[in-house]
């Protein structure tokens, strides 16, 4: 266990001041947050909320895929969320990458093929930002009264800038 004893020492101090306990897992906020699993990214600080506030989704490029979408379809629909908002980032590696120059970084990390993996580099950052917000605002089960809002987070500023 020691590949992890910094963690689980760190957790069992967190426990111990541990008072968040009790949520029934409803949004409080009724906010949906799709963004990028980039570590300078704090969704719940940049926005000014709390824990137990917002669903937070993380994907390579804050993407909407087919599993954040499910994801969002049940947030709406079981937990409160009533604002979702998809939050690109700026140097963020999947808009400054094509998708073969990913996976040949991960062919040469791994040692294997990679060809099978999808990943969701975009040559123009907004434009699938655009197609993001679009998905869900026109599916099927995502209700005309949750609103969705396509926003670009500036990692050396801390703003978001709202785009769609």
């Amino acid at each position: 266990m020691a590949d992890f004893a910094d963690l689980v020492e760190a957790n069992a101090a967190y426990a111990e001041s541990f008072s968040d306990g009790g949520f029934d897992g409803i949004a409080r906020a009724g906010v949906g947050i799709v963004t990028c699993m980039d570590s300078r990214i704090e969704p719940l600080e940049m926005l000014g909320l709390k824990l137990g506030d917002a669903k937070i989704l993380r994907t390579p490029g804050g993407r909407v895929t087919h599993t954040t979408l499910e994801a969002l379809v049940i947030a709406v629909h079981l937990l409160g969320v009533k604002r979702i908002l998809i939050v690109a980032h700026t140097r963020c590696a999947m808009a400054s990458s094509t998708t073969q120059e990913l996976r040949d970084r991960i062919e040469a990390s791994a040692g294997q093929d990679a060809s099978w993996l999808t990943i969701t580099a975009t040559a123009d950052q907004l434009e699938s930002l655009a197609d993001d917000v679009q998905k869900l605002r026109t599916h099927p089960l995502v209700p005309e009264d949750v609103i969705v809002g396509g926003f670009v987070y500036d990692v050396d500023t801390g703003l978001i800038h709202r785009k769609y």
